[in-house]
């Protein structure tokens, strides 16, 4: 009687974290600064244009929902809420949009033996970040332009700051994972970072969500970006705007996003570390 043929076996890769810490910081760190100089080579502004490019949607943002349409008619310094929440909510975009295709985009040193995975979504977020710094450094002059008085709340601006960026994280690995494997989840995050673009007070300050309907405030603060912009927004100007606890109608709902951004980002490291060793096979 012939003997069956043995099952086929896949040869698991290298982890997402292998090596020592130091190690996987010098190669995202080194992976982030080569792909921000290929990204402006031959480019005549280079740099500026991580500048130029939000300040000019800021500006027609800005006119369209300011001087046409008027909802930021009675908000408390209405550029500055806007501006804080599209550097924030862009942010969190670059992030999770850059990470989902980063496998893909880095076929070939993900298929190298001993190159640690985690190392691709990690320089993205660097990148990112260093984005988002030069965007702050813009909030900050249109702070001084507004005559905004510096606030002892500024010093923990940085706590929803860094929350949104290990959430982003997170989810940004989430979507590589899958990515992989399933090729319409790009489609699908366009769409719902599309959908939450305007889901988000964003473009409209909370305050007129709530005098729609606390309910529909306390809705829209479940989301974990709404939460941590409209916090980011009470820090920088004070009492006269809601915190996030405030629109979301008690303090103690907060715990419902936390829960959630902790959850998803939580998942996409488990998720990433379990798919790691075969995402060279996957590809």
């Amino acid at each position: 009687m012939s003997t069956p043929p043995p099952p086929a076996y896949r040869v698991a890769g290298p982890a997402a974290v292998a090596g020592e810490p130091g190690r996987l910081w010098n190669l995202a760190r080194t992976l982030a600064a080569t792909d921000w100089k290929v990204r402006f080579f031959g480019s005549v502004l280079g740099y500026l244009w991580s500048l130029l490019r939000p300040l000019l949607l800021f500006g027609i943002l800005y006119v369209v929902f300011s001087e046409i349409v008027g909802v930021g008619e009675g908000a408390v310094a209405y550029p500055i809420q806007l501006l804080a929440a599209m550097v924030l909510f862009f942010f969190a975009g670059e992030v999770t949009g850059a990470c989902l295709t980063s496998l893909v985009d880095r076929e070939a040193l993900v298929r190298k033996i001993g190159f640690p995975r985690v190392v691709v979504p990690l320089s993205v977020w660097l990148i990112a970040l260093g984005n988002l710094a030069l965007n702050a450094v813009v909030l900050v002059v249109f702070l001084a332009l507004q005559q905004v008085e510096p606030r002892w709340s500024w010093l923990l601006v940085p706590i929803p700051v860094v929350l949104l960026a290990a959430g982003a994280l997170g989810i940004g690995m989430l979507l590589s994972a899958l990515y992989v494997r399933f090729r319409d989840i790009r489609p699908i995050w366009d769409v719902l970072l599309q959908a939450a673009f305007y889901a988000t007070p964003i473009l409209y300050p909370v305050e007129r969500v709530i005098e729609f309907s606390q309910t529909a405030a306390t809705i829209a603060m479940m989301n974990p970006l709404a939460a941590l912009i409209q916090e980011t927004r009470h820090l920088l100007l004070g009492p006269g705007v809601p915190s996030a606890g405030e629109a979301i109608g008690g303090t103690e709902l907060l715990l419902a996003p936390l829960a959630i951004l902790v959850a998803l980002a939580a998942t996409g490291v488990w998720l990433f570390a379990r798919t790691a060793p075969t995402a060279a096979e996957d590809l």
